[in-house]
């Protein structure tokens, strides 16, 4: 974001395309994670295992069965909502909501990021 406006920092993210929206749906990984990948934060894919911190679910677990990069939500297994239907459908948690616990390692290129630059020390 190269604006401090709130209006253009929505009006960007919402007129976005979808291959540009995918850096919306980052979290931050766990600190085991950290360690091992040097990153602070991955793109959520399905398969990942998450934690969700934040809300009604808070310290849920489970797997993430879908992603929609229309409304920045991420779908994991086991969180549902029940409709006044008496139906349940999957509930939908900003990804800033959650922290990755595992990752599925079955994407090279994903494992094959670029590592951060060191933190510069004190001025």
């Amino acid at each position: 974001m190269v604006s401090k406006k709130p209006k253009k920092q929505r009006k960007e993210m919402l007129s976005a395309s979808l291959k540009d929206r995918k850096k919306f749906v980052k979290a931050h990984l766990s600190k085991e994670l950290r360690k091992e990948l040097g990153l602070r934060n991955i793109t959520v894919k399905k398969g990942d295992t998450v934690k969700v911190m934040r809300g009604e679910h808070t310290k849920a677990n489970g797997k993430v069965t879908g992603i929609d990069r229309h409304k920045f939500r991420v779908f994991i297994d086991g969180i549902k909502v029940k409709k006044s239907d008496g139906t349940e459908k999957p509930l939908g948690i900003n990804a800033s909501n959650l922290i990755v616990t595992e990752i599925d390692r079955n994407d090279d290129k994903r494992l094959k990021q670029k590592k951060p630059k060191p933190a510069k020390k004190g001025k």
